[in-house]
């Protein structure tokens, strides 16, 4: 969620966020999004692996991805929260660079461009044949040195 949050800081407070990179960030939650958060478990049905995958990457423990997965299922329902249209986007003034994967399951590519187009002078790059996060695999080299590369020009 953190390009989700960032938006909303770009949007709410525009001078206070120079250059951002947001990757697989949302203007809202379309259908295939809430039909993918209707299927989160509760936390008691988490499968055994998932609990253990998860604590390696949530140091607070039990608790905190309980709550992950309860806010990941509870987001179904909100409509207040992500809810950017292109003129509230183009109040944004930071360089922003929107990373987004092209087989992206929860956001439609779509939406990257649209995001493209209402942040004045915004950066897009469409990692192709990647899903949700796309930078979070093999092109996590990649991303760095692309991520590095547009805040120093910055």
């Amino acid at each position: 969620m953190g390009g989700n949050i960032l938006l909303h800081m770009a949007t709410m407070q525009p001078d206070r966020i120079e250059a951002m990179v947001v990757v697989s960030a949302t203007m809202y939650f379309p259908e295939q999004a809430r039909a993918i958060m209707r299927q989160v478990p509760t936390p008691e049905n988490q499968a055994a692996e998932t609990w253990a995958a998860m604590r390696k990457s949530h140091k607070l423990g039990n608790q905190q991805i309980a709550a992950l997965c309860n806010w990941a299922r509870e987001t179904k329902d909100s409509y207040d929260d992500m809810n950017f249209t292109p003129p509230s986007l183009s109040r944004i003034r930071a360089r922003t660079l929107i990373v987004y994967g092209d087989r992206d399951p929860l956001y439609p590519v779509e939406m990257a461009v649209d995001m493209y187009r209402a942040i004045p002078g915004s950066e897009l790059w469409v990692v192709p044949n990647r899903g949700h996060g796309p930078v979070f695999s093999q092109d996590a080299a990649q991303f760095a040195q692309a991520a590095l590369a547009f805040f120093r020009t910055a």
